[in-house]
């Protein structure tokens, strides 16, 4: 299938800074997102917590490297994982993307968070956050997105999260968000949630303000 995304020939991400070549690209990306991370962390992207809302802060994110940012994908995508043994994750259609991530999001905000147990705070988080990030409504920048995005929103709960663990364990946290995924139409139920949940539950337990161990 042709990819709109990539440069001719290659499987280098079009990019506002005209780099076709992968390490350079990686880099710059790093940079420039890192810096946006961090701007996020410190002054909180306002919205409502709706499709709008994430598209809004997709586009800050990476607004310095791709002309999409902000642009729900146009294309169907898969990506080999070998955790999986090579399977993909089934992300959303194309044409679902919007109404899944409007499912997903109102049943995040809809949770009564402020009256539940630090194990219930555990098992919906991470299971509103594996919704998100399962839909993968963008070329690229997911991961970072979802999770960034989901823990502004349980912050703007009252709910203290410890970031630090998702920058220091990206490679971890991406690995459990697709075991945590990993429901197929024909294979059945092959998802393993507990890894997602353990980095969750220290996440939250050791939050700046929540007085964990």
């Amino acid at each position: 299938m042709l990819d709109p995304y990539v440069y001719s020939g290659t499987n280098i991400l079009k990019n506002v800074l005209g780099i076709q070549d992968r390490q350079t690209l990686d880099d710059a990306e790093a940079d420039y997102v890192s810096l946006r991370l961090r701007e996020l962390a410190e002054n909180p992207l306002e919205g409502n917590y709706d499709v709008a809302h994430l598209t809004k802060m997709h586009r800050y994110i990476f607004q310095d490297i791709y002309e999409w940012a902000g642009k729900i994908r146009t294309i169907n995508i898969e990506k080999e994982e070998p955790a999986l043994g090579g399977l993909s994750i089934e992300y959303s259609d194309k044409t679902k993307i919007e109404n899944d991530l409007s499912k997903a999001l109102k049943k995040m905000v809809s949770r009564p968070w402020a009256d539940l147990s630090l194990d219930d705070r555990v098992k919906y988080f991470s299971e509103d956050l594996a919704a998100v990030w399962k839909v993968h409504g963008f070329r690229e920048g997911n991961t970072r997105l979802a999770v960034t995005f989901c823990c502004q929103f349980i912050e703007a709960q009252g709910i203290p999260i410890d970031r630090t663990i998702f920058e220091k364990h990206s490679t971890y946290v991406r690995t459990a968000l697709v075991a945590y995924s990993a429901v197929f139409h024909d294979l059945g139920d092959l998802s393993k949630k507990e890894y997602l949940e353990r980095i969750i539950w220290d996440s939250i337990k050791n939050g700046p303000l929540s007085g964990g161990e």
